[in-house]
């Protein structure tokens, strides 16, 4: 079942990507712990609480308010971890930390579609992500390297997560940890044609690709 947002609507950069935004939210500062969602399109598979950015809106606040929606926390946002570009499905996410401070019990997309949530240490993430959306890992990969690094949120990287030899990496360690069986999962469909204009109406389910949501 897809989630839908009647008002919602996809905002593009000038090089005609979609625009979205992701929070990794961790359980503290040691950041050993992360939480992860249950994906709307497949619930028995877990993925990075994001969507996309909204008309007017900042990237910070995008990430914050998806996690409410999507996870029903309450946190102290931190460092941006990079812009991550997908060329194959053409959208660029930009990815924040956040301390996890509140845990709602009851959230919109708990009530609206039986979303849940579950805390992970990175490595089970790792192993979780490799399931469903492996290019997700990129974002894991990036907190442990930045771990140490205090740079203000105005400083985020650019990473490409579609790089031929890191897909083979990451496919190769997803067959390792018995991923490879659930290969079918894995987004494949190519990406819809963009609209010459920058803003076009958007289902909510922002954890999959538009062709997949189309199709559902």
């Amino acid at each position: 079942m897809v989630k839908e947002k009647p008002n919602s609507t996809r905002i593009y950069d000038k090089d005609g990507y979609r625009r979205r935004a992701a929070c990794i939210c961790v359980r503290s500062e040691a950041e050993a712990e992360v939480l992860l969602v249950t994906s709307s399109r497949r619930p028995e598979l877990w993925i990075v609480p994001g969507g996309g950015v909204e008309p007017d809106e900042e990237s910070s606040l995008t990430a914050t308010r998806e996690v409410l929606e999507e996870a029903g926390v309450i946190g102290k946002l931190g460092r941006c971890l990079g812009i991550f570009e997908n060329s194959e499905h053409m959208h660029r996410t930009e990815v924040y930390v956040m301390v996890v401070t509140q845990e709602l019990d009851e959230w919109e997309d708990s009530k609206t579609i039986g979303r849940k949530r579950q805390w992970f240490s990175i490595e089970e993430a790792l192993t979780q992500l490799a399931l469903h959306k492996p290019t997700q890992r990129h974002y894991l990969q990036q907190l442990r390297n930045s771990k140490n690094n205090s740079s203000p949120t105005a400083n985020c990287i650019h990473v490409v997560t579609d790089d031929p030899a890191e897909d083979e990496l990451l496919e190769r360690d997803a067959d390792e940890t018995g991923a490879s069986n659930e290969e079918e999962n894995r987004t494949t469909s190519p990406s819809p044609p963009e609209e010459e204009e920058n803003t076009t109406p958007a289902d909510k389910d922002d954890d999959d690709d538009p062709a997949t949501d189309a199709a559902s």
